[in-house]
């Protein structure tokens, strides 16, 4: 009679092992739902992946996402999809190949145009057309190589992507010339890919306006690279946000999902102010 009473008026028993399992289920099925919500199309012959947000209204913005150099995008992503859904906002994320996003040529992506100008002349057009959403509604997310991927589009034309964040940026990416990777035919050494840094490339009087990076102390091949970013920052005077302190997981997907809120929110933030 008493565990009856108590299931009646909401007692604090704690759920049964069937209860739990038919709530994960439910997630499950709702994660799904959201993923597939996702849509590969081709741009010039390259893949770009879409994510519209489900609801009667119109994406509040859209998010264009920069991979990193393991080219992993975020139609299978539940944690970055769950966070573009709640906040309302709609994604884009194109495949650029193992090119390090940069306005040199990259001969696995293409023999005359760069990477970044393809962002410019394609994806961003067809961002606002698709979406009829025009910068600086636009908003820079980028992981590991995507991150300098868009810190560097935002650094020089930062007028046009005020908000950009950058997880786990790859800023001393020039550290890697000589491994066997595309980069060694972007460049004919080291010392030439450094010079087109993001830290060697900063504007102390054009910069975004709302700017937020992170990086794993544990992460020991990209830490460096961000400190030292962050220290050209303060001592320029250019304002900006940054999670230097946050640990869990180094430079892996287990740190870039908890900093996913983190960064989603400052976007949200930042668009507000924007608006």
């Amino acid at each position: 009679m008493f565990d009856k009473l108590k299931r009646m008026f909401g007692g604090d028993e704690s759920p049964t092992e069937a209860e739990r399992e038919a709530q994960r289920a439910a997630e499950l099925q709702a994660d799904e739902a959201l993923l597939a919500r996702w849509t590969t199309e081709s741009l010039n012959g390259r893949r770009i992946d879409t994510f519209v947000p489900a609801g009667d209204t119109p994406p509040l913005a859209v998010v264009l996402f920069l991979h990193g150099h393991g080219r992993i995008l975020l139609n299978e992503n539940r944690v970055f999809t769950k966070l573009l859904q709640d906040n309302q906002l709609a994604a884009v994320c194109p495949d650029g190949g193992r090119s390090w996003w940069l306005d040199v040529v990259c001969e696995e992506f293409d023999s005359e145009q760069t990477p970044q100008q393809w962002l410019l002349d394609s994806v961003l057009p067809f961002i606002e057309q698709k979406f009829a959403i025009e910068r600086p509604r636009i908003a820079l997310l980028g992981i590991s190589m995507g991150g300098q991927g868009v810190q560097q589009l935002a650094y020089r034309y930062a007028s046009q992507f005020p908000v950009v964040a950058a997880i786990s940026p790859a800023v001393d990416f020039f550290q890697l010339y000589g491994s066997g990777i595309p980069l060694d035919t972007m460049f004919p050494d080291a010392e030439s890919a450094r010079q087109v840094s993001v830290v060697l490339n900063l504007h102390p009087l054009a910069w975004p306006r709302y700017q937020f990076f992170c990086c794993d102390p544990a992460d020991t091949e990209w830490f460096d690279g961000a400190a030292r970013l962050g220290m050209k920052l303060s001592s320029s005077g250019i304002l900006h946000e940054r999670d230097l302190e946050t640990t869990g997981g180094g430079h892996s997907w287990d740190y870039f999902n908890r900093m996913a809120p983190a960064a989603l929110n400052h976007i949200v933030t930042s668009l507000r102010k924007v608006e």
